[in-house]
């Protein structure tokens, strides 16, 4: 009787799998892959009545790309040499005399930005107009925006939204004519796109235009800037330097600017304005001021008795970056169990009466270097 239940069990399990639509499954369910590289997704029905059919597509009904291919028995999709527009999903359709299921695989490719603009220019517009330019960009992952002046590495306050960043002049001026580069980057890569903006003026407007827009120089160093302006009458040639008056020791001659024994407290931006009866232009400089280390030890003497513990720290002003070394006198190396840190510290955990001495610390950076002396006494 037992044996006749178990034949009834069986043969209704069996009947019941035969009845059912296919049971569906992808592996992998999701992938990302490089722009190039190849990946594979296998479909697997696990139970239904046979015969069962395996289909792929694209989840938007389109046709499989040219480099999408389907294996003999359509279970296994491979993306070979993955292009940005093979990303999206996939669907393995199943089905059978009963009926049909299907089980969605996802393709992320990653690839570097391509960027667009609107308009692409070159824009030749006029003075005073209000002009704008939006910059778009694909990529996986989503790429960072940026607007610059080519000539210039200083990046430019723009407008972001709905992954579209846009320049703007609510008011356009002569000196606002250039090159403007919009660049996109992800770490797959950096592409860039650049439009030419052509501002007219008024007749006889002044135009403004600097020998640089950029410069760094050293401490004391005397600079000149240069500023020439187009324009009839004559323009009026002006500086001056944005949110601070310049520096005490200047001259101005001819729309040359003279700055004497500049210091880092001379950095900033620099305006050049040329002004006559049709209007006004400007032009900038940005200086950056550089400087050498000047070191001194924190404490520059210091007692201990054998045992202590000793801590000197060397500090210096100056332009970063700045590196620290230390040395011991006349002998050069640094006593056993000596340590000193990236910021300037010298440690020793337990001096030694053989550790007294006059310890040096070099400061140095891309300009020059500068020294500083602890004298380290230890006494019983």
């Amino acid at each position: 009787m037992d044996f006749s239940r178990g034949i009834l069990i069986l043969f209704s399990l069996i009947c019941s799998v035969a009845g059912q639509a296919p049971v569906v499954s992808v592996e992998p369910q999701t992938a990302t892959v490089r722009q190039g590289e190849s990946v594979s997704f296998r479909c697997q029905a696990r139970r239904g009545a046979q015969p069962i059919q395996l289909v792929w597509k694209k989840a938007n009904s389109q046709a499989l790309p040219v480099n999408v291919k389907t294996g003999p028995d359509g279970s296994v999709l491979t993306v070979a040499n993955a292009r940005p527009d093979n990303q999206g999903q996939y669907r393995c359709v199943a089905s059978n005399s009963v009926g049909r299921n299907t089980a969605t695989a996802v393709l992320n490719v990653k690839h570097a930005p391509k960027v667009h603009l609107t308009p692409a220019g070159p824009l030749r517009v006029r003075m005073g107009d209000p002009v704008s330019v939006e910059c778009r960009a694909t990529g996986r992952p989503r790429p960072t925006l940026t607007w610059k002046r080519q000539g210039s590495t200083l990046q430019l306050v723009t407008k972001e939204a709905n992954d579209v960043n846009t320049i703007q002049w609510p008011v356009v001026h002569p000196e606002d004519s250039g090159v403007y580069i919009c660049q996109a980057e992800n770490n797959e890569g950096v592409s860039e796109v650049k439009v030419e903006v052509i501002v007219a003026g008024l007749p006889g407007a002044p135009v403004a235009s600097v020998g640089a827009t950029e410069m760094t120089v050293v401490d004391g160093h005397t600079v000149t800037m240069e500023c020439q302006a187009s324009g009839s009458p004559p323009p009026v040639i002006t500086w001056s330097k944005l949110r601070a008056p310049l520096p005490w020791k200047h001259t101005m001659a001819g729309g040359v600017l003279t700055l004497t024994s500049v210091g880092r407290q001379d950095s900033g931006q620099y305006i050049c304005n040329a002004t006559n009866i049709h209007g006004y232009s400007e032009a900038y400089t940005q200086m950056e001021v550089e400087s050498p280390p000047y070191a001194t030890s924190l404490p520059d003497q210091v007692r201990l008795r054998p045992g202590d513990a000793l801590r000197v720290q060397c500090l210096a002003h100056g332009s970063h970056p700045i590196q620290f070394e230390w040395s011991r006198g006349e002998r050069g190396s640094l006593p056993p169990g000596a340590e000193t840190t990236k910021d300037g510290k010298l440690l020793i955990a337990h001096v030694r009466l053989s550790d007294s001495g006059t310890y040096k610390c070099v400061a140095t950076n891309h300009i020059g270097s500068s020294e500083a002396l602890a004298k380290v006494i230890i006494k019983a």
